[in-house]
């Protein structure tokens, strides 16, 4: 599954749901397991959807293996009405009586005698509603008609039919569906009969039994959707959506056709299924979900105009096509043996997404935008209250809140060391091992770095059991060379002064130097003191290619000459990582914010967009974290204009024959320049932009077009505002229909934005958005404020907007504060009106709002210092 991403590339101002909620909250429950003495080999599914009335109708076999005599048998049902439940034994139906625990999400079947072990097939006669929580069986909505839509990860199928829904009880599923005459069905094999009845008015559509596979895998949409289609390694891929929007399809295709062949030739196993359709979805909460040979997604995670999209906008596409494709292979496939290991699934997909779309699109400059998020999973596992990769998880409130930073971005970012370590093509050797050794099975942590390590003869088990066990950043460091060596400490890293670590860490991890060849020499270094080889080079920097899970820290003179030779020995991916290491040692206070400020300036002509976001995205923090007055705020913008305006003048007029990096690196400067720059003649212009790019997309090139429209929503009037949601209402763009509601939540004025908060809980706007616009409010400088008062005051029409994960993102986005008298609203008034699954958030909400009063109060001043310097 891929979780919704906030595209900032360009300053496309968008969705903020990638915020990270990584923490671990240890809740008293009891396990919802099921006993492992039933296990299913084969369902057979029929179902009968009413679209109307928002229900269905099921019929279900379950060929199950009783390993030992039972009395009865137990499985998973939520929101599920029983008609029968039967079975056959020696002959004679058995009719069972079934009790319901509705709290474990379970229900018994009691057959009033021994049932004997072997093999016996359950008849289960059912009914259950077409939910509107965006989970199990659910109603998706456009203003012509309804769908019937699945999303089942991680614990959610047993909404639409009574299951061992469980990641290790795999079994092969017949699926069936009846469905009104003039629509359609999907499912996750290809469809082998159509045929007319029951009833004039429905046909019934039956597909081909799947491979061997986890409940949550499954998936059948209903509705009157249309594709377009391509074909790749002799597999036939289509791209589904509504009618009206099939023609975005195309470009996903275009890149899942290349994504599949390189797939294909990585993993040395073919795909594995007959078909590929990827659908999009109007109403879907995450991303997108790996469902197999069936990926769902969000509209504007598939569907994108190739002509008028922003260079941001088709990345976005292209890596989640990717994510969800490597999920067939390394999670569908294989699946983890449990959702305490979900960063098997979700940690390899984030690391694997980025190699085909590198491969594709090497203009692209992938690695640079995979170091840049690499800092800030850094900076979450750096905070007071993190988890270990791999964490309890027994309930579905705890799985759920698996699916974080942690599970997606840290494990990822482990698997990029451990494979720049080993060597790629290794590394790849160890995957395509483990794979083969677990094909259509589960598997373990363990498994998965046993073949590593068995491939590679490297302590591949010692670096990931380090990592995958405990919580936490190490921070290395290092001493002044001396002759051949040089000595390095570790140990674990806060960005908070004062958090401190209940017991001392150290990792088993591979440091890699740079050298005067372009790869770096890695060590592996496991105790807390060691000494490193000094490698040959210029000058000592202890990250090449700026891979390593670890921030660094170096002797002031080394510093020194790391600064001096940063845009001259240092790669992009390089001057990433060192920009993220200076800024976390600011949020430490081991080093001053004028040193980063210094160090931004340094870096100041950079040719490469990533660079330029790292570095400034930051000093937007200073802005609203550190900067506590406006002469303060104003000094800052003084000096981002003197610094970055004749470098972004230098670039010239944009233009669609541009490279994506120019034209990323234009709209980077211009956004910041518009914001914390507050550059009028930028201003001036991203008003008229916008008005060219609203009235006509294709006049404007596209990633310039959308940071111009969102400066000039900052600064905008109620006239620019009704125009923004005009866009939204009457667009069938989805790009550029979420741009617009986005930037709805951005306007500066209080009236509009009351406006815009009302707008939000109205109705108007889909619940899978509505959180995010209320999150992306709390975070505002500007906004916050407001935006927090109207969610206690109006608390029953924001709740009613709420799905499960976006409650959670809500209640996250509350850590945007730098008061303590706010910080115990929070805990308050959260503490009354419960969110479910949000505890982890509650908890890094209320530490990110001390860590910014702390960071306020140790950095203010230090700021005042280096603006009387400029002068």
């Amino acid at each position: 599954m891929s979780q919704s991403t906030c595209i900032t590339r360009g300053f496309v101002w968008c969705a903020a749901a990638c915020l990270a909620l990584g923490t671990f909250f240890v809740q008293n429950s009891h396990a919802q397991r099921l006993p492992d003495t039933v296990r299913p080999e084969h369902y057979i599914l029929v179902l009968t959807p009413d679209l109307k009335a928002a229900t269905f109708t099921g019929s279900e076999k379950i060929d199950v293996q009783i390993q030992t005599p039972a009395d009865s048998i137990t499985l998973n049902a939520a929101e599920i009405k029983f008609r029968s439940v039967k079975a056959t034994v020696k002959g004679k139906t058995l009719e069972a009586a079934v009790t319901e625990d509705a709290d474990k999400q379970q229900a018994s079947f009691n057959f009033h005698q021994q049932l004997p072990a072997g093999k016996l097939t359950l008849e289960i006669e059912y009914t259950g509603i077409l939910n509107n929580e965006l989970r199990g069986f659910y109603l998706s909505k456009t203003a012509k008609r309804n769908y019937a839509v699945t999303q089942f990860e991680p614990t959610d199928a047993r909404r639409a039919f009574p299951s061992f829904d469980e990641p290790a009880f795999k079994a092969s599923y017949d699926v069936t569906l009846v469905v009104d005459k003039g629509d359609t069905a999907i499912s996750n094999t290809n469809i082998v009969s159509d045929t007319a009845g029951p009833g004039a008015d429905k046909h019934t559509i039956h597909f081909a039994p799947t491979p061997k596979m986890s409940s949550y895998l499954v998936a059948f949409l209903v509705g009157d959707f249309q594709c377009t289609s391509g074909e790749s390694d002799g597999v036939p891929i289509r791209g589904c959506a509504t009618p009206d929007k099939v023609e975005l399809a195309k470009y996903a295709v275009k890149a899942a056709e290349f994504v599949l062949h390189y797939y294909d030739t990585y993993f040395g196993i073919k795909y594995p299924m007959p078909k590929l359709d990827m659908i999009a979805i109007p109403d879907f909460e995450a991303g997108a979900m790996e469902n197999f040979g069936a990926i769902t997604y969000r509209e504007t995670d598939l569907l994108i105009d190739e002509k008028t999209g922003s260079v941001g906008g088709k990345k976005n596409v292209a890596e989640v096509v990717a994510h969800e494709m490597a999920h067939q292979w390394f999670g569908d496939m294989v699946t983890m043996q449990w959702w305490n290991n979900i960063w098997l699934n979700e940690g390899f997909a984030t690391w694997m997404e980025n190699k085909p779309v590198a491969a594709w699109h090497p203009e692209w400059n992938i690695p640079q935008d995979v170091a840049q998020g690499l800092n800030g999973t850094l900076n979450l596992d750096a905070q007071r209250v993190t988890r270990t990769i791999r964490a309890t998880a027994d309930t579905p409130d705890q799985i759920n809140q698996m699916f974080d930073g942690i599970s997606y971005g840290k494990a990822g970012a482990v698997l990029l060391m451990v494979e720049n370590y080993l060597g790629e093509e290794t590394f790849r050797k160890g995957v395509h091992n483990y794979l083969a050794a677990h094909m259509y099975g589960n598997a373990t942590a363990e498994d998965f770095w046993g073949a590593q390590t068995a491939t590679s003869h490297k302590p591949v088990d010692k670096i990931m059991e380090s990592f995958v066990a405990q919580p936490g950043v190490p921070i290395l460091t290092f001493g002044n060379p001396q002759g051949s060596s040089v000595s390095v400490n570790q140990q674990r890293f806060f960005l908070s002064p004062s958090a401190k670590s209940p017991t001392a860490q150290s990792w088993t991890l591979p440091v890699c130097m740079k050298t005067s060849e372009s790869k770096g020499e890695c060590e592996v270094i496991s105790s807390a003191q060691q000494s490193l080889k000094y490698p040959q080079a210029p000058f000592f920097f202890a990250n090449a290619e700026g891979k390593g899970y670890y921030r660094s820290t170096y002797p002031a003179d080394v510093y020194a000459k790391i600064v001096n030779k940063v845009e001259t020995g240092l790669i992009a991916e390089e001057r990433i990582s060192l920009l993220g290491d200076v800024w976390a040692q600011v949020r430490a206070d081991k080093m001053a914010v004028g040193d980063y400020l210094n160090l931004v300036t340094a870096v100041k002509d950079d040719s490469n967009s990533a660079v330029i976001r790292t570095a400034l995205g930051a000093v937007s923090t200073v802005d609203r974290q550190i900067a506590a007055t406006d002469d303060e705020r104003e000094a800052l913008a003084t000096w981002v204009r003197k610094n970055f305006k004749p470098a972004y003048e230098k670039l010239g007029e944009a233009s669609d024959s541009d490279t994506p990096e120019k034209k990323e690196l234009r709209a980077s400067l211009f956004g910041f320049l518009g914001t914390i720059g507050n550059d009028a003649d930028v201003i001036a212009q991203a008003k008229q932009m916008a008005d060219k790019y609203l009235t006509d997309p294709s006049s404007v090139e596209a990633t310039i077009g959308q940071t111009a429209t969102g400066v000039a929503a900052i600064h905008g009037d109620a006239a620019f505002f009704d125009r923004l949601q005009k866009t939204f209402e009457t667009s069938d763009n989805p790009q550029l229909q979420e741009t617009a509601l986005r930037l709805l939540a951005q306007f500066k004025d209080q009236s509009l934005e009351r406006r815009a908060l009302d707008y939000t809980v109205s109705g108007k706007v889909r619940n899978q958005d509505s959180a995010i616009q209320l999150l992306i409010m709390l975070q505002g400088r500007d906004t916050s404020d407001q935006a927090w008062q109207y969610i206690q005051q109006n608390w029953d029409k924001v709740q009613a907007q709420l799905t499960t994960s976006m409650g959670s993102y809500l209640v996250g986005g509350t850590g945007s504060f730098c008061s303590a008298d706010v910080r115990d609203q929070v805990q308050s008034f959260f503490s009354t009106h419960k969110v479910p699954a949000s505890e982890r958030a509650l908890v890094r909400a209320k530490d990110q709002i001390n860590d910014c009063i702390e960071l306020r109060s140790d950095q203010e001043p230090k700021l005042k210092e280096w603006i009387a310097a400029q002068k």
